[in-house]
């Protein structure tokens, strides 16, 4: 069984940095694009920033400039670096990932989630 397992949330004051990481095991044969969404108590789900299997990165508007995405292929996990955190940013952060498994056909796979809450 393929999962997801993220990792790196918590408690951080605004100004702060945290780092996501999203761990994918089980039987792989691939990994395609990697995503990180996040969602905030009373909000939907929202993408925050994608990365494709060829390394081409895609931003939210609200964290462009402020978080990079980048995956290790080798370790078959995609990373999130959140600087410059404010309040706002609070949500729990999901890890997305198309996956091809024992089938050659890519399906997505969610993580659990962390949550990450930017407070003084």
């Amino acid at each position: 069984q393929v999962q997801l397992v993220e990792s790196g949330g918590g408690l951080v004051q605004p100004g702060g940095s945290l780092r996501l990481s999203c761990a994918v095991s089980g039987s792989i044969i691939g990994v395609g694009d990697m995503r990180w969404y996040r969602q905030a108590p009373g909000n939907e789900r929202e993408l925050v920033a994608g990365i494709t299997s060829g390394g081409s990165t895609n931003y939210a508007n609200s964290v462009k400039g402020r978080f990079t995405i980048s995956r290790d292929s080798a370790k078959n996990r995609v990373y999130l670096q959140m600087n410059s955190l404010v309040p706002e940013d609070t949500a729990v952060y999901y890890c997305n990932a198309d996956i091809r498994g024992r089938t050659l056909r890519y399906s997505a796979y969610w993580g659990q989630g962390t949550q990450v809450t930017v407070s003084s």
